[in-house]
This record gives structure tokens, C-alpha cells and sequence, in this order.
């Protein structure tokens, strides 16, 4: 639900509705990255842009762990249906 502030004319988003999509977009690329390193690993290229692909690899397993954090704090967020 999206609000006007009435003080600095602002437009406020619930928070919750703003983290499920953050959520879904840094989990999906988290998992392209992983699956760029995989690829380019088994295609036997060690390094890409400077970087070791174990390195890229762990930066796409980091961005899904937070996507799949930011889904679980909006999911523990929504008030229970009665």
C-alpha cells in the first residue's frame, strides 16, 4: 500500500512489499552468477575480469542467501490470516 507523506510529499512503501521484490531480484542474480562461475569453471577458465571464479562464486551464493533472508523478514512480517 503506497501512502503520501502529508509533511515532505514523499510517496512511502510498505516496507514488506518493497523486500519481496528485492528478495526475488538479488536471489536471481545470485543464481546467474553462480551458474556464470560454474560454467566458465568447467569450460576451464580460472579467472574471469581479474577475479578467480571461486571468488564469483561465492558472491552469487552471498547474493542468494540474502535474497532468500530479505523473503523469509517480509514472509515473517505479514500478519496471520484468522
Amino acid at each position: 500500500m503506497m501512502t503520501l507523506c502529508a509533511v515532505s510529499g514523499a510517496v512511502e512503501v510498505k516496507m514488506d512489499k518493497l523486500m519481496i521484490p528485492v528478495g526475488r531480484l538479488v536471489g536471481s542474480i545470485g543464481m546467474l552468477v553462480v551458474l556464470l562461475a560454474v560454467a566458465a569453471r568447467a569450460l576451464g577458465h580460472f579467472w574471469i575480469g581479474g577475479l578467480q571464479t571461486g571468488t564469483i562464486l561465492l558472491g552469487g551464493i552471498g547474493a542468494i542467501g540474502i535474497g532468500s533472508f530479505l523473503l523469509l523478514f517480509a514472509l515473517t512480517l505479514k500478519e496471520p490470516r484468522r
